[in-house]
């Protein structure tokens, strides 16, 4: 007889659920532990329970040396976020200008100390979204740009080795074709090889 499959919902009596949770927690901290004696990783385990009861486990270092490892990894990522969400609350890059314009141009004199570090802040971020759209587009181009040139690699080999068929079948049949004779053979016509 086998285990009846489970809904995975949530548990609507308290007891039921406080008794699964606890099960379920110690079944997860030792798969943790398992999978960092197994394969000798790093592993860190934060649970906060319903009542607001922290569990946490480590494996080797501190939980807060596998924090703060992966607040560096992916502190790229984690601006990149930053970056998306600021461009999303500030204006077009047209809007932007005028907004510089009507301030700076219309009211040079009213302007004030606020208004000047908010101006500079909005054109830092969308600098910052600029520079990292860039970027990426840039990675993108880079990206294809290795792509062709693999795939124009391979093209070159493939006739290289149909020119030296050709040539081999020449001598074979005993005769001497000049350069010039060689370029007269219908080969598909291709790219050059890149440098």
């Amino acid at each position: 007889m086998g285990r009846k499959k489970l809904e995975i919902k949530r548990i609507e009596k308290n007891s039921s659920r406080q008794v699964t949770f606890c099960k379920r927690r110690n079944g997860l901290i030792e798969k943790a532990r398992q999978l960092s004696v197994l394969c000798d990783a790093s592993v860190g385990l934060l649970v906060v329970s319903a009542s607001d009861k922290l569990y946490s486990f480590s494996s080797g270092d501190k939980l807060e040396t596998i924090l703060a490892r992966y607040g560096k990894k992916h502190a790229d990522d984690l601006k990149a976020l930053d970056l998306q969400s600021k461009a999303l609350n500030y204006s077009s890059h047209h809007e932007l200008l005028e907004l510089v314009e009507s301030k700076l141009v219309e009211s040079i004199v009213d302007v004030g100390v606020d208004s000047l570090v908010e101006l500079e802040d909005h054109l830092e971020t969308a600098l910052s979204v600029t520079r990292a759209r860039k970027a990426e587009l840039m990675l993108k181009l880079v990206e294809s740009l290795k792509e062709k040139e693999k795939l124009l690699t391979e093209e070159n080999q493939v006739l290289a080795s149909q020119i030296e068929k050709h040539l081999v079948g020449a001598e074979a049949d005993n005769m001497e074709m000049s350069f010039g004779q060689i370029s007269d053979i219908n080969l598909p016509v291709t790219l050059p090889l890149l440098n």
